[in-house]
């Protein structure tokens, strides 16, 4: 069995998302679209896609940017030992409880600190094998829809190997079901996943 990738701890909280941070040599692991989850014991997770990550600035990055001749030892330590986290914005798009995988927001969020992992392919496969949580993206407030949901459906149609095209082909069907009645949705949404093809 395979140690599960720890990408940062949470920052802040509600039912329909979270943020979580990381150190910035942390940030290779984590990438827009992922799939994450947050255990929280008692055979309770929520699981969450990354739809931004950003990094704020600080009053010392706002000298550096103005100043001349900037050392490569003080911008490696500025990179390496930086106090000012990466941020991660998490949609919630589903929740496991005793084993069953809900395409519902979960009835409580993860508490702060809480470790966020990154989903291993089973993990993904499992949570993917049906397309409820699609709603979620869609419906979701500041997120940039087609590019989340191009990212996440390259990455869990990876997940299943040989499998991956049919997922795709039927991923997209639903995409356009649900999409119907919003046509200039439905245009942006495809167009982004026209480009992983």
């Amino acid at each position: 069995m395979t140690q599960p990738i720890e990408i940062g701890r949470l920052l802040s909280a509600g039912i329909s998302g979270f943020t979580a941070g990381c150190r910035v040599n942390q940030l290779s692991v984590p990438s827009f679209g992922a799939l994450v989850r947050a255990p929280l014991g008692d055979g309770y997770q929520v699981y969450g896609l990354i739809h931004d990550i950003h990094i704020d600035d600080d009053g010392l990055v706002r000298q550096l940017v103005t100043a001349d001749n900037v050392s490569e030892e003080v911008m490696k330590d500025n990179r390496e030992r930086r106090i000012v986290p990466v941020e991660m914005s998490v949609l919630a798009v589903g929740y496991e409880q005793d084993g069953k995988v809900h395409h519902l927001l979960p009835p409580r969020p993860p508490l702060s600190l809480d470790v966020i992992y990154l989903c291993e392919d089973k993990d993904m496969v499992r949570f993917t094998e049906k397309f409820g949580y699609f709603r979620h993206i869609l419906n979701g407030k500041d997120v940039p829809v087609g590019e989340v949901l191009a990212a996440h459906i390259l990455q869990a149609g990876k997940a299943r190997g040989v499998e991956s095209g049919k997922w795709i082909e039927s991923a997209t069907q639903e995409v356009i079901t649900l999409l119907r009645d919003d046509y200039p949705t439905l245009m942006s949404v495809l167009g982004a996943l026209a480009d992983i093809s």
